[in-house]
């Protein structure tokens, strides 16, 4: 089955198979069944036509998700880079943005450490 562009697998059950789309995690899973009335337990190839697209309306209506959600998210780093604020330095950077060290942590932003070479002296054999 296929919702917003992502494929969902037809094992699993609505509540879990949901947050595969980028922007619906597990509260909002379980806030679109409540609201259209559908048994979040229920496996998605267990879904009727008409609940499937119920659940497509539903999203399509109150939510942003996927492509849209993503430019948005680019968009407002861009906004942030361009105005040259504290947080888009760090973005352009690729330095933590939200305040943590970065003296010992912060690898993950920072990318893998850099070896060590220069400065070791080369050993001769006599």
């Amino acid at each position: 089955m296929r919702i917003a562009g992502v494929e969902l697998n037809e094992e699993k059950r609505v509540a879990f198979a949901l947050p595969k789309i980028f922007g619906i995690g597990r509260s909002r899973a379980l806030e679109i069944c409540r609201k259209n009335n559908i048994d979040p337990m229920k496996k998605v190839k267990e879904l009727s036509a008409e609940e499937i697209k119920a659940i497509e309306k539903f999203i399509e209506a109150n939510y942003k998700v996927e492509g849209d959600l993503r430019r948005e998210i680019q968009a407002n780093i861009r906004r942030l880079i361009d105005i040259n604020c504290y947080r888009g330095i760090r973005h352009q950077r690729g330095l933590p943005v939200r305040g943590q060290r970065t003296r010992v942590n912060a690898r993950t932003r920072k990318g893998p450490r850099k070896t060590v070479t220069s400065g070791r002296r080369k050993v001769t054999k006599k």
